[in-house]
């Protein structure tokens, strides 16, 4: 039978991201000559499960969800043999003690050193088996030729039934699943016996045993001379519990990642591996990796149950070892898929999971333990938002901890937002068409690298946002597309799966199973990772059954509208989840439409997000600032529309990464005018926005007025900022403004702590359109103000006069986007101004925003 994509060499060519499903190789995959070297056995894991390693002798696992399969999967006969171990002279193994030099040691690394080092502890004292009488084990049974077929083609759905110790009349039998071993023997309390070839890599005897032993280790050998001491995986007890299938089923396991994927830990007194999967359509699954030189054969997984959940320990596999899953589907085609919940990834476009477990000691007491004490929708919050792969081209998760944080301070900037980082195999989408949901991408290091990054930030006093993408996925077919041989994590109907923009499926997200795989995922990067916010992608397209479809090609839900009552559903217990296990945190939604209550508790029926994208003040603002300033009269309103509906949400003002792409131009380059206009509208745009009502998002290379697009290729210009070339202080005054903006901002409670409070806003001017003028009072909780002008004309207007209260004695410039500090022509009012008869009389520089406070 073919096997489908999938060991992680496969990928020699672009990944297949976004685009249709690739053509099927037409045979096995071939073994990795170049993957790492192997590690030896790790010291015990962090997890202890404390069953002893019963020797199964009637399991009670079922077959999946579907029903038990009919019956084994045809054989292909047009399909080559799968390879056996391939010679590894160009790959350095760590063999087990005693095994020194043998060229099968690719196939047994995994078997861990010898049980004798570690002897599995039991259950509880029990007496040692006698023989029932003399002589060696004699010929098992034969299998069922059904259960043997399904069993070797990985199509049966319970080998620790067929394989492993179990009582049979005149003893116990033994059978073990060793393809391309010549000889299997069983060691029992330092006696061995030999069991007899059945073809096909089994092996099996009857022992005159009259119990089943409480350990036992095979004796395998693959050459003369060469034999090795290994546990046996088929006599270990299930190392998931009944309480974890039952959340699982239920859709409520909140820390799934500690009970799917694979977990090093201590089973019986065995180090090793836990695997586990969710695949409830399939046949059967088996593990294959690098241990196994990505033939799965040896190692068939059990169904448990009616979970859809496949298990199996295997013993001496640690840390570092590279995985996938073998699926067979229930129309009997089987194929290699990378692990949905695996924690850590090869560098794309390699594509295999990789075992692994945090050893990372934080840090940031202090930050977690500050977080809850203020509102965050009462709190300053200026976001610098960054492609952490191209900021600076190169850099590991541990050298961008030594410079971004540091940037990122000096800038004043209360949080850094992170494009996505979950892996993803084209860098062309950003992180945006994820296959790694659980694990930060290996670009840049590992899961722990990217911890000590985090906990950088918080030490400095940042906090850390990263967007999250639940609306999609790409089809790759060694990932999450048709993941076991049928739609699975995304909805049967093509037309409801295909996403219309990027060539993606959707989740369903009616699907509980489905929906407990996000909402975990949305607690694993907040919990395991002190993320302090989720900014949810395209929440949109998530919303609406028609979005981006025409009519047809989508089904009204059941009161004939064009909601998608499923999505709902999943983002309000996404976000209460979140909040109710993470204190401290937030959730941003990006929803550019006028959807109601995105930001209302879901207790009142909204969406339960904390702050919302301000779509429509950042196209209507870019708008207003795209016009000549003879012409901006006409579009004055765009200015002043927000106003209309500032607090229907909590909003966040963006000019986020989306805004400087694909055409669109670069902040600067948006402005009209020659390069000095440019800047100071640049300048005057930033001043407005910092004062505007909401929070502030601002993205990489904008704070120094980069004239070009991004791109993930090579990232912000810096070398704009280099004293040798003749304009960097043009681009220098405007980083020191961003800088300014944020110190003041920062020291001000009225620019943000009543951001969601109509109270703490009130026009002075909002209809000066032939002057191009909008000046506006901010209050804090004590009614102390903050008055912001901006003069979006390029001329200078003397003595303009706005009509203020009289209780303020007198006012102080306090920022003044004109100054030539930062390359403006310095127009400023030096001097306090004071109020007469309710007005004060102000110069206003051109094309600048200026703020003024009591003084």
């Amino acid at each position: 039978m073919a096997l489908r994509d999938t060991s992680p060499q496969e990928a020699g060519g672009p990944p297949t991201t976004g685009g249709p499903e690739t053509d099927e190789p037409t045979g096995p995959a071939a073994p990795d000559a170049c993957s790492p070297a192997v590690p030896s056995l790790p010291e015990t894991g962090d997890r202890t499960v404390t069953e002893a390693p019963e020797m199964n002798s009637s399991p009670t696992t079922a077959g999946p969800e579907t029903g038990e399969p009919s019956g084994p999967a045809a054989p292909d006969a047009s399909s080559p043999a799968v390879p056996g171990p391939p010679e590894t002279a160009d790959r350095t193994v760590t063999e087990a003690p005693g095994t020194s030099g043998s060229p099968t040691a690719a196939r047994r690394a995994h078997e861990g050193p010898p049980a004798t080092a570690s002897p599995p502890a039991a259950a509880s004292p029990s007496p040692l088996p006698v023989p029932l009488g003399a002589g060696g084990p004699t010929a098992a049974s034969p299998l069922d030729p059904a259960d043997r077929d399904r069993l070797l083609s990985g199509a049966h759905h319970d080998p620790h039934a067929l394989l492993g110790a179990h009582p049979v009349p005149g003893g116990i039998a033994f059978r073990a699943l060793r393809p391309y071993a010549r000889a299997v023997s069983v060691l029992i309390d330092g006696t061995r016996s030999p069991l007899t070839s059945e073809g096909g890599g089994l092996f099996s005897g009857v022992l005159p045993l009259n119990q089943l032993p409480p350990a036992y280790t095979l004796l395998v050998s693959y050459a003369e001379d060469d034999e090795h001491e290994v546990h046996d995986p088929y006599g270990f007890l299930p190392a998931l519990g009944e309480l974890d299938l039952h959340l699982i089923k239920e859709g409520r396991h909140e820390e799934l990642w500690k009970a799917l994927g694979a977990e090093p830990m201590t089973h019986g007194g065995v180090a090793g591996t836990r695997f586990t999967v969710w695949a409830p359509n399939a046949q059967g699954v088996r593990v294959a990796g690098e241990f196994s030189s990505w033939d799965g054969t040896a190692f068939p997984m059990r169904s448990l149950g009616s979970s859809g959940v496949w298990e199996l320990f295997l013993p001496g596999v640690g840390e570092d070892a590279r995985y996938k899953f073998e699926i067979t589907s229930r129309s009997g085609e089987r194929f290699l898929k990378a692990d949905p919940m695996a924690r850590r990834t090869e560098v794309p476009p390699a594509t295999a999971s990789i075992v692994t477990a945090s050893h990372y000691e934080w840090g940031d007491e202090d930050w977690l333990a500050r977080r809850t004490e203020t509102p965050v929708h009462e709190a300053p919050f200026s976001v610098y938002e960054v492609h952490l792969a191209s900021w600076r081209q190169g850099l590991t998760y541990r050298q961008l901890a030594v410079e971004l944080p540091a940037y990122v301070n000096e800038l004043g900037f209360t949080h850094v937002e992170f494009m996505p980082v979950a892996e993803h195999p084209f860098g062309g989408s950003w992180g945006y068409q994820v296959t790694g949901f659980y694990a930060p991408t290996s670009r840049m290091g590992t899961p722990d690298d990217f911890k000590f990054l985090v906990d950088a930030f918080h030490q400095a006093g940042i906090g850390v946002i990263m967007d999250w993408v639940p609306a999609h996925f790409p089809k790759d077919d060694w990932a999450l597309a048709r993941f076991d041989g049928e739609p699975l994590y995304e909805p049967g109907d093509e037309r409801r799966a295909e996403h219309p923009d990027w060539g993606t499926y959707e989740f369903d997200l009616g699907r509980t199973e489905v929906r407990n795989f996000l909402v975990s995922n949305a607690v694993y990067w907040c919990q395991e990772f002190h993320i302090d916010g989720l900014r949810v992608d395209a929440v949109a397209s998530m919303l609406y059954l028609d979005y981006s479809r025409d009519s047809g090609q989508w089904t009204p839900n059941v009161h004939g509208g064009r909601e998608d009552l499923d999505a709902m559903a999943f983002l309000q217990e996404m976000n209460a989840t979140v909040y109710r296990r993470v204190p401290g945190v937030v959730t941003i939604a990006e929803e550019s439409t006028a959807w109601d209550g995105v930001t209302r508790p879901t207790d009142t029926g909204g969406l339960g997000f904390g702050f919302k994208w301000n779509m429509g003040w950042m196209h209507d603002s870019l708008d207003y600032m795209s016009h000549e300033p003879v012409h901006r009269k006409f579009h004055h309103n765009e200015m002043t529309f927000s106003m209309v509906y500032a607090y229907s949400e909590n909003y966040v003002l963006p000019i986020s990464h989306d805004e400087v792409v694909h055409g669109k131009r670069s902040l600067v380059s948006k402005m009209p005018g020659d390069w000095w206009q440019q800047r100071a509208d640049h300048r005057a745009y930033l001043g407005f926005m910092w004062a505007h009502p909401g929070k502030q998002l601002l993205f990489m290379g904008q704070e120094f007025a980069q004239g070009s697009e991004w791109s993930e290729s090579h990232g912000p210009d810096w070398w704009l900022l280099d004293p040798a070339y003749d304009a960097a202080p043009d681009h220098r005054g405007v980083q020191d403004l961003v800088r300014d903006l944020n110190t003041v901002y920062r020291a001000t409670p009225a620019l943000w702590q009543r951001d969601t409070d109509p109270g703490g806003f009130r026009w002075v001017m909002g209809d000066a359109a032939e002057d191009n003028v909008f000046a506006f009072l901010r209050f804090d909780a004590e009614g102390s103000p903050l008055l912001a002008v901006s003069n979006f004309s390029p001329v200078v207007r003397h003595d303009y006069r706005l009509d203020v209260s009289d209780e303020i004695p007198a006012w102080r410039e306090t920022l003044n986007t004109d100054s030539a500090l930062y390359g403006g022509s310095d127009v400023r009012n030096p001097d306090p101004v004071k109020p007469e008869d309710g007005h004060i009389r102000l110069t206003l520089p051109p094309l600048a925003t200026v703020w003024l406070t009591p003084g």
